[in-house]
């Protein structure tokens, strides 16, 4: 395998800086694709949201309590209280 560029370490190193924002905002985007998501795609995108709240160290009974509610207004507002902190 090469050696990475100062400047590839650099991207790299910013990447997992900022991987809690990254992975919030993508959480966001989620939030607006389950309010229009129906039958297989909303199924799809809950695995997509259940993975972006398990790279922010949700607690697993969160996460499920979340999935079971099929509510995309408390994922929303979880989104905002994190967006807080």
């Amino acid at each position: 395998m090469a050696e990475r560029s100062r400047y590839q370490e650099g991207i790299i190193r910013s990447y997992y800086k900022n991987r809690g924002a990254i992975s919030l905002q993508r959480l966001g985007e989620l939030v607006t694709e389950l309010y229009l998501a129906k039958g297989k795609k909303r199924e799809q995108v809950w695995k997509q949201v259940t993975s972006a709240l398990e790279k922010l160290e949700l607690k697993p009974e969160r996460i499920e309590h979340l999935r079971s509610q099929d509510n995309p207004e408390l994922l929303a507002r979880l989104v905002q209280e994190m967006m807080e902190k």
